[in-house]
C-alpha cells in the first residue's frame, strides 16, 4: 500500500509546489517573503492539484497528453526545480553550465511524471492536507513547511516541503515524504550513473527511458 502511496505523494508533492527556475548558482537566498506565507502556498496547490486531478479523472485517464499537459503547467508554478537539481547533482554540478543543469532537471521531472503520473489518479477518497507548523532552516536558507496528508480510513501520512524564496515568492526545492528526502534519494540513485557518463548523457537516458527515475526503478 505505502510502497504505491509513497511514489503518488511524492509525484503530488512535487507538483504542490512546483516553479519556474531562475538558473543562477544555488545561493541562499534571504527571507524576505512574509512569514507563514510559505505553509499557505503549499496548502492552496495542494488542496487546488488534488482537487483537479479527482474533477478531471476521466478526462486524463482517457488522455494521457492532457494529463502531460497539465502536469507541464503545474510543474512551472511553484517547484525550484533547476536549483533542486543542483541540490540532487552535489559534486556534479561544479562547473557544470546553467543549461546543462537544466537539461538534467527537466529529464529528470519528465521521468519522474512519466513513471508517477498516472499513479496521481489512482489515490482513492478525498485526501486533504493538514497545516502542522512553519520553521526557518538552519543558515537562513529558507523554512520547512510541515503537513500531514490526510485520507479517510488510512492513518496520516507526514509530508514536508523545504522551501526558499526566489524574488519574493516561496518555492519548494525537497520534499520529504515520512523522512524520505526527495533530493537525498536522487542524489544517491544517479550517483553512479553521472560519475560514469556524465549529466549530458544521463539526461539523454532519462529521455529515451533507459534509465528512470524514482525507487522503483530499482525495484524496490
Amino acid at each position: 500500500m505505502k510502497k504505491t502511496l509513497i511514489p503518488a505523494l511524492l509525484a503530488s508533492a512535487l507538483l504542490a509546489t512546483l516553479p519556474s527556475l531562475s538558473f543562477a548558482q544555488a545561493a541562499p537566498a534571504a527571507a524576505t517573503a512574509p512569514q507563514g506565507q510559505a505553509g499557505k502556498v503549499v496548502l492552496d496547490a495542494s488542496s487546488r492539484i488534488l482537487a483537479t486531478l479527482q474533477q478531471r479523472k476521466a478526462e486524463f485517464e482517457k488522455s494521457p497528453t492532457a494529463l502531460r499537459g497539465y502536469i507541464d503547467s503545474e510543474l512551472n508554478r511553484t517547484f525550484d526545480r533547476d536549483y533542486a537539481a543542483r541540490l540532487v547533482l552535489g559534486t556534479h554540478a561544479r562547473g557544470a553550465s546553467d543549461a546543462d543543469v537544466k537539461l538534467f532537471a527537466d529529464a529528470m521531472a519528465d521521468s519522474l511524471m512519466q513513471r508517477y503520473g498516472a499513479v496521481l489518479l489512482s489515490i482513492q477518497g478525498k485526501p486533504t492536507f493538514r497545516l502542522k507548523g512553519e520553521q526557518p532552516l538552519p543558515g537562513n536558507r529558507g523554512v520547512k513547511v510541515a503537513t500531514e496528508l490526510l485520507r479517510s480510513g488510512s492513518e496520516s501520512t507526514p509530508v514536508e516541503y523545504l522551501m526558499r524564496n526566489v524574488n519574493g515568492q516561496w518555492k519548494i526545492f525537497d520534499v520529504n515524504i515520512e523522512g524520505i528526502s526527495y533530493v537525498q534519494t536522487f542524489r544517491t540513485q544517479f550517483d553512479a550513473p553521472l560519475r560514469q557518463k556524465g549529466i549530458k548523457v544521463v539526461a539523454a537516458e532519462l529521455r529515451s527511458g533507459s534509465l528512470q527515475a524514482g525507487p522503483a526503478a530499482n525495484g524496490k
